[in-house]
């Protein structure tokens, strides 16, 4: 069983930054992938990035790409959600998830999520 927390949300200005980490227990972390999604108020949750078990290997959603970067320290068992250049359109709950059985941008395949993190962009 791993359980995932999520942390660093909060207000922001356009143009400014925020990280968010996803805390991880169970040791079987360091074996998974892990994935970024968010879900915007009104809307479905769409996927924002993921990366791979030993972090060689990162994927991002094209609305985010060059703009977000997700990291992970294994030791740690934590991973990283970097935003920078925020837009209003940011605006979101921001969940962590683990352990997809099948496509890592694929919501219905995570099989752990965490709780989520109100991410607020101000224009």
């Amino acid at each position: 069983q791993v359980q995932l927390v999520e942390s660093g949300g909060g207000l922001v200005q356009a143009g400014g930054s925020l990280r968010l980490s996803c805390a991880a227990s169970g040791r079987t972390f360091s074996s998974y992938y892990m994935g970024w999604f968010r879900q915007a108020p009104g809307k479905e949750r769409e996927f924002v990035g993921a990366i791979s078990w030993n972090g060689r290997s990162t994927y991002y959603a094209a609305s985010v790409k060059g703009r977000f970067t997700i990291s992970r320290d294994n030791a740690k068992i934590t991973v990283y959600l970097q935003m920078n250049s925020l837009k209003p359109e940011d605006t979101a709950v921001y969940y962590c998830a683990a352990d997809p059985r099948g496509s890592y941008d694929d919501e219905y395949v995570y099989n752990y999520w965490g709780q989520g993190t109100q991410v607020t962009v101000s224009s």
